[in-house]
């Protein structure tokens, strides 16, 4: 049960009903991370935005779950790893054991992608105070300095997510369940 009212369409706050009516349009549900943000419409906003504006940046699909999950574990987010479990399988199309080595914090299987994996885990730790030779690495890797920004860009919009999520206790939506942390994806 939710530490907090898990609004629907009918009793979210005015400000808060746009955004969860396109979430309804998009999905054929309201995830309930939504629900909980429309107590706060500004939070939800802020989601909203700022999870579109990490859309546009250059990581790939597959790399911003990288960064999500790692995010999201680290954290302790089980609706996000939940969440972003399903995109990373099924819309990002990363393989089961990238996911799964995500998901139990181990070394990811490809290098590159570990290395990006390294590198938002050192962001999260330090609080961006990422040592000289792991970005240096991240530069060999083939990354740039914007994306080094866009993993900090990820990191905070998984902040508000992840706290969130564990703040309220929320509940996964029948939707999610099967890639639960203790379903194992």
């Amino acid at each position: 049960m939710s530490r907090v009212t898990l609004h629907t369409l009918q009793s979210a706050p005015e400000a808060a009903k746009p955004f969860l009516e396109n979430a309804q349009k998009a999905s054929g549900f309201i995830p309930n991370l939504l629900a909980v943000l429309a107590n706060a419409p500004a939070a939800l906003e802020t989601y909203v935005t700022v999870s579109g504006l990490n859309g546009k940046s250059e990581l790939t699909l597959a790399e911003r779950e990288v960064v999500q999950l790692v995010a999201a574990t680290t954290h302790g987010c089980d609706f996000c790893v939940a969440g972003h479990t399903a995109v990373a399988l099924n819309k990002a199309k990363l393989p089961d054991d990238v996911v799964s080595a995500l998901r139990e914090q181990a070394t990811l299987p490809q290098e590159k992608l570990e290395v990006l994996a390294a590198f938002a885990r050192e962001v999260i730790a330090t609080r961006g105070k990422v040592s000289e030779a792991t970005f240096n690495t991240f530069k060999a890797a083939g990354y740039t300095e914007g994306n080094a920004l866009e993993v900090i860009l990820g990191v905070s919009l998984a902040t508000l997510c992840n706290f969130a999520n564990v703040f309220a206790d929320t509940p996964l939506n029948p939707e999610l369940a099967r890639y639960g942390v203790n379903t194992g994806q």
